[in-house]
């Protein structure tokens, strides 16, 4: 089982089968994500900073100061679990070789992700304006296997990264004649060590060498960049019942783009709206829509692995998959008081449903939410769905 945590945590990537097209990112919140993604217009936590940083000014003034000291989220496809099972039991058989392969054939194709995030933070909005400090601290793995009966061409593919950084933000609303104006702006440094490559059969199954040591000599690559984000939210209406509302976010303005190892940043346009109209006999109750990297910023890489082994090159293309930019979701406010509250959520992302409660009580905050992530590209749909859970300390 080591070996395969190891892998987990260190990894390495494709070969020219491989498609990996999910858009880049550096926190998914649990609660965003059970809402289709949507976050552009919507706002109201601290995690307002990894879409539009304009929606701190949504966080709820009546709150505070808001300290989530832990802050912990993780999420795994929804077989990955056995697949580490399997493989972990391949590679310890008396005939590895055998049964790594049936393995590679069994999953091949199939997508696996998993990872472990962590953001703490202290928020709070005060008369003058809004701010959040937070630090962030992640571990993200994606795992393809490729079995063709051929020695020669069943490898085991992943892109990994262990990455983390600091996060500040402000926000601050401006009335004016045609309505109020909510204008953000964040700064973001983030250092991370990416790996891109690939194992064979040989590799999984030779233990003359650590699988740390065959990442670290090959694949492993530092890099760091720092980041500015501009937002704004348009209230026209403030007032009204509706309180409908247009965002506008450009991220990663700067060099996070990580000398274009995995886990790059792109400079990305986002656009949403969103409506939070008051119900009766209902505590809240928001619908939102995106539309996401207005400008094709994302790129889809395909790898090609070398006969070497040692070495992994990539070809980046453009992907003009609708519904890898357009976003919905909902969420619906059951019941919120000092003690307790909780709220359901639901939405469609990369054109598949999404869901999710979350549970505050006192100084415990837990939400679950599933999503599904498509990381083909145009003409081959690769589904990963998904589970992700949280849980925080915090008040």
């Amino acid at each position: 089982m080591k070996k395969i945590l190891t892998l987990g945590l260190l990894g390495a990537t494709t070969s020219l089968m491989a498609m990996y097209a999910e858009s880049a990112y550096l926190y998914k919140d649990p609660r965003v994500m059970a809402m289709g993604g949507t976050n552009v217009a919507v706002g109201g936590y601290s995690s307002a900073v990894f879409s539009n940083p304009a929606g701190l000014a949504n966080i709820r003034k009546s709150e505070g100061f808001i300290v989530d000291v832990i802050n912990l989220n993780l999420s795994g496809s929804s077989e990955f679990k056995d697949f580490v099972d399997d493989l972990n039991d391949a590679t310890d058989a008396e005939d590895s070789t055998t049964a790594t392969a049936e393995v590679l054939q069994k999953y091949s194709g199939e997508h696996f992700h998993f990872d472990v995030q962590d953001y703490t933070s202290i928020s709070k909005n005060s008369d003058a304006f809004a701010w959040t400090l937070g630090l962030l601290a992640a571990v993200d793995t994606n795992f393809m296997a490729h079995g063709n009966g051929s020695s020669n061409a069943e490898l085991l593919e992943t892109t990994t990264r262990a990455y983390g950084g600091v996060v500040l933000g402000f926000a601050k609303p401006y009335q004016t004649k045609i309505g109020q104006f909510d204008v953000g702006m964040s700064f973001k440094y983030i250092t991370q060590t990416s790996y891109e490559g690939t194992l064979g059969i040989s590799e999984l199954t030779d233990d003359s060498e650590s699988i740390e040591d065959k990442f670290a000599d090959r694949y492993e690559e530092d890099s760091s960049g720092f980041g500015v984000d501009l937002g704004v939210i348009y209230k026209p209406f403030a007032q009204n019942s509706w309180h409908p509302a247009i965002g506008l976010s450009v991220l990663n303005i700067g060099s996070l783009d990580m000398d274009d190892n995995y886990g790059g940043q792109p400079l990305t346009v986002n656009i949403g709206a969103s409506i939070s109209p008051e119900v009766k006999y209902i505590d809240s109750f928001t619908f939102g829509i995106d539309y996401v990297d207005l400008f094709n910023a994302n790129k889809l890489r395909i790898y090609n692995y070398n006969e070497d082994g040692d070495t992994v090159s990539y070809t980046d293309y453009d992907s003009s998959v609708l519904m890898k930019h357009l976003r919905f979701g909902a969420s619906l406010g059951v019941y919120d008081s000092r003690w307790f509250s909780t709220t359901l959520r639901a939405g469609l992302y990369d054109g598949s449903y999404t869901a999710g409660i979350d549970l505050d009580l006192l100084l415990v905050k837990l939400s679950v939410a599933t999503y599904e992530e498509e990381v083909g590209d145009d003409t081959t749909s690769i589904k990963d769905r998904r589970m992700m859970a949280r849980i925080a300390l915090g008040w």
